[in-house]
């Protein structure tokens, strides 16, 4: 019972500091989601030029993607003229980071980590896209496959604030709220199971135990965001604060879904590129914090030492977190209930005479979502697609369209079809 209690403590305790960073992150990113739709990106990240490089990272850093959104919306770019070394910049540096993760870091590890975090994705960004170009310059660029993400937004003031919080509090939400509460969950786990001396004096030397945390962190799956109660808690355990970089920057940029999508669709030689930049660049610049850096800039904030200091007001925190938790229940409830209606689009599915239901596998977040379906759509014939995530299934109608061609679009941006 005491394990318990503990247990429920800490959860409560990451939970309310986490929430009302988290949801400010929600807004901003709502506001990105305005201010940069794909369309916008795209333009950005065109072939061959060094410039679109740091464009592409410089869209990226802020841009609140997960690293299950970011494949398919990255891919999405690449099959429509973007680079290799754009697209490896791109997928380099959205998982990163993000406003939301960034506001976290800031909240749980300190400002210095909060500007780190966004530089160290710059760095190695731009490092990867000009490696990828450097590698593949002899190898053709893959033909438009006129699968673009035309993510219209609707006209007028109040429908696109209306959007806004949709994509907020409700779209991006729901695909990064599973990962964000297994996050929590380890870390409230961590505290209370892990001894606070654990790390002192077992890792005596800084890479190996960088190295030993680079090895857990690539094939896992966990966003930025998630990765920040984690790499908190296990600090205050005594790991060091460049071994905390190394999960910051390879848990969310690398898993083993990603690597198998980049060496599919993009080709060896850019999945080579992009575990050297990540690796390199999260040891490297681990080594330096470690060794460069003054050890005051580490100190976790105040609040995170003892539960009897806050940052801010205790009914900010707790009402906060209160809201987080209802939005979460809704994002479950919108995705699991109604059996008429698509989980997570509110969109009845396609049926009647002429259409067609095909299983898709690898759709994990509405960026998968919107992916497939643009890709099918923009095959000539097809008149709806409407994909559906809890069912793994596809709807299609129209006329004289090309199965194979739609087949085709999709395994090229990285999902299975059956």
């Amino acid at each position: 019972m005491e394990y318990i209690r503990d247990f429920l403590n800490e959860l409560y305790f990451i939970t309310t500091e986490m929430a009302p960073y988290l949801l400010l992150g929600f807004f901003f990113a709502g506001i990105l989601y305005l201010l940069f739709p794909k369309k916008r990106v795209q333009q950005y990240m065109g072939r061959n030029r060094n410039s679109a490089i740091v464009n592409a990272t410089i869209l990226g850093i802020p841009l609140p993607l997960c690293s299950c959104g970011v494949i398919p919306t990255g891919l999405s770019f690449y099959r429509n003229g973007a680079s290799r070394g754009s697209t490896v910049s791109f997928l380099i540096s959205t998982p990163q980071t993000g406003i939301d993760s960034i506001l976290v870091t800031y909240s749980m590890l300190g400002l210095p980590f909060a500007l780190i975090r966004p530089f160290v994705a710059l760095v190695t960004g731009i490092s990867g896209g000009f490696l990828t170009n450097r590698l593949t310059r002899k190898e053709k660029e893959e033909q438009v496959m006129g699968a673009s993400d035309n993510n219209t937004l609707p006209s007028g003031f109040f429908p696109r604030v209306k959007a806004m919080f949709r994509y907020s509090f409700v779209e991006f939400l729901q695909d990064i709220m599973g990962w964000l509460i297994i996050g929590l969950l380890i870390a409230a786990l961590i505290a209370v199971f892990v001894p606070d001396d654990f790390f002192a004096g077992r890792a005596s030397n800084d890479i190996l135990e960088m190295f030993v945390i680079l090895i857990a962190a690539i094939p896992v799956y966990i966003c930025a965001t998630a990765s920040v109660p984690i790499a908190a808690v296990l600090m205050l355990k005594g790991l060091s604060p460049g071994a905390a970089l190394v999960l910051l920057m390879a848990g969310p940029a690398t898993n083993a879904a990603t690597i198998t999508m980049i060496g599919k669709v993009m080709g060896r030689k850019s999945l080579v590129s992009y575990l050297v930049s990540i690796i390199s660049g999260a040891i490297i610049f681990g080594f330096l914090i470690n060794t460069l850096l003054p050890e005051r800039w580490f100190v976790l904030p105040q609040q995170m030492m003892s539960h009897d200091h806050e940052m801010l007001p205790a009914w900010l925190s707790i009402g906060s977190a209160v809201v987080l938790v209802l939005l979460i229940i809704n994002g479950y409830m919108k995705r699991f209930l109604g059996r008429n209606k698509d989980k997570t689009t509110g969109k009845s599915p396609v049926t009647g005479p002429g259409v067609i239901t095909m299983n898709v596998k690898g759709m994990t977040c509405n960026h998968c979502r919107q992916t497939v379906e643009n890709a099918t759509a923009s095959v000539d014939g097809v008149e709806s697609a409407t994909a559906d995530l809890a069912r793994g299934s596809l709807s299609i109608s129209g006329k004289d369209y090309d199965l194979e061609k739609i087949k085709s679009n999709i395994r090229a941006v990285g999902y299975e079809v059956e």
